[in-house]
């Protein structure tokens, strides 16, 4: 099962998501991400394997700022949990960040599809896909 926090407002995101995530931490996860945008440097991600305070750590030393954003906390069911497979995640224009809970059954046939028309590809993970069939 995995958590997702979103918010759009005035105040400082990256706090707002972090608690809202940390709120969720009781459902269990393998990792977490966020995605930040609003402060005129465009979109932002921050991913860490592991525990909330990793994500926490990597977000204090490399700092990131918005008044929007998404957060999310996953559970492994396509792709070993790692940085890299962490939500959220881009298409290939980096315009477009998604987070997703559930399992796309035909993620397989959809990937090598997307990949033939010329998407690249990170993480092992279904998610993915939804970025990049939206850039299309």
């Amino acid at each position: 099962m995995c958590g997702i926090v979103g918010y759009v407002g005035r105040k400082r995101v990256v706090p707002v998501i972090l608690d809202g995530l940390r709120r969720l931490e009781y459902r269990g996860y393998d990792s977490a991400g966020i995605a930040v945008c609003g402060n005129g440097e465009g979109l932002q991600i921050r991913r860490a394997e592991g525990k909330l305070r990793n994500l926490e750590e990597v977000i204090r030393l490399k700092p990131l700022d918005g008044t929007y954003g998404i957060g999310h906390t996953r559970w492994a069911t396509h792709g070993r949990p790692t940085e890299e497979n962490a939500h959220p995640h881009r298409d290939c224009t980096g315009r477009i960040v998604v987070v997703h809970n559930g399992i796309i059954e035909n993620y397989v046939s959809l990937k090598k599809k997307l990949a033939e028309e010329g998407h690249r590809f990170t993480t092992e993970t279904d998610t993915e896909i939804i970025a990049h069939m939206i850039e299309k």
